[in-house]
């Protein structure tokens, strides 16, 4: 693989690395023992659909609340 840039870093007091002309916003992060670091970059999407389980307990959370298995009502009034 090809070395696109090389540069050195420090941490600053908030134990931060500012990364110089970042591709991405968001990267998944890989530490090892040895001191190697890996950034992999990763885009956040919407998922495109609701999995089937998650439909299951949504649907049964509906059918508690129509049949009347739900919990004492929250007292909402300090916020």
């Amino acid at each position: 693989m090809k070395v696109w840039r090389d540069y050195d870093v420090h941490i600053d007091s908030k134990k931060r690395v500012t990364l110089r002309g970042a591709k991405y916003h968001y990267y998944n992060v890989k530490e090892y023992e040895n001191g190697c670091i890996i950034l992999e970059p990763r885009e956040l999407s919407i998922p495109k659909d609701i999995s089937a389980r998650t439909l299951k307990d949504m649907d049964k959370a509906i059918a508690n609340f129509k049949s009347g298995m739900v919990s004492e009502p929250i007292d909402l009034s300090d916020f």
